[in-house]
């Protein structure tokens, strides 16, 4: 009996334990959503650029599809001008670029601080940045998309399913996106300036991503082996393509599934990584 009383203590122990977690996550993603909150110029800022630069790409990509005929790649007009207005505001919500929060506290030494913590690094990143990715769904994406539809006509969905497709996509991409950021970040713990790292990884989302022109514009075995060997497609392409439905739904949810690849192989690099320097800072009498 008094095996059975400890066992169903431990094992209430354990679910109010996984509670306090997802309680302490929650926390911390609303905390990261009032951080960027506070950055109201930032935001109009962002957002005016954005629109200019998407303006700019969509006639670019127009004229292509008209000298093409009226479909370039098997995307028609309407399509590319979603791809860009739906890829403009989520530039935002990914964050493609710009973030350096877990490198400068290596270089100041304040990660010590949150090594410390009941919560591991990547977990505790991963929920701000969530945070933060709903703060620029309303304030970056929805506004984007607004000034499209008004300017351009835009491709609606037709199947059912690709809205949600979609949302589970669009959640997928920040956190392969996340993953990326954190990885660059990580080198600042065996590098004293990751600028370098950073500006690789800038040029190669930028270029792979998708963001300059759909990939499916490449020719068919290059995009294609850009997609399976590289995560830059999860993070832009393959939610823009999910949403424009550029293929059949079986493409669309395979898509989908290797997004959820990438995002569990790249999370599961970052907590080694994280191990890794873990153990390098104690050697260095961190």
């Amino acid at each position: 009996m008094n095996s059975l009383t400890a066992t169903g203590a431990d094992h209430t122990s354990r679910i109010l334990l996984r509670l306090r977690r997802i309680r302490s996550y929650a926390h911390l993603a609303r905390s990261g959503f009032r951080r960027w909150a506070t950055y109201r110029q930032a935001t109009v800022a962002g957002a005016v650029t954005n629109t200019v630069f998407g303006f700019v790409r969509c006639y670019v990509l127009l004229a292509v599809a008209a000298g093409a005929g009226g479909v370039a790649a098997g995307y028609d007009a309407a399509q590319l001008a979603t791809y860009v207005w739906f890829g403009q505001g989520m530039l935002a919500v990914v964050m493609l670029w710009g973030w350096t929060d877990l490198a400068d506290r290596i270089r100041t030494g304040d990660v010590a601080v949150d090594l410390l913590r009941p919560l591991g690094p990547v977990g505790l990143y991963l929920a701000t940045d969530l945070g933060r990715a709903a703060h620029a769904l309303l304030t970056r994406f929805l506004p984007q998309v607004v000034i499209g539809a008004v300017a351009f006509d835009l491709y609606l969905p037709g199947r059912p399913g690709t809205w949600p497709l979609y949302a589970v996509s669009l959640l997928l991409a920040v956190v392969v996106c996340y993953g990326c950021r954190y990885l660059v970040n990580a080198a600042g713990y065996w590098l004293l300036d990751i600028r370098g790292v950073v500006a690789a990884w800038a040029f190669a989302s930028t270029l792979l991503g998708g963001m300059l022109f759909p990939l499916r514009f490449l020719p068919d075995a290059w995009w294609a082996a850009i997609y399976l060997a590289t995560p830059f497609p999860s993070i832009l392409q393959i939610p823009l393509d999910v949403l424009v439905e550029r293929d059949p739904a079986g493409v669309q949810a395979g898509l989908v599934g290797v997004q959820a690849v990438w995002a569990l192989l790249i999370l599961a690099a970052c907590a080694l990584v994280q191990r890794r320097a873990e153990r390098r800072l104690v050697i260095q009498g961190g």
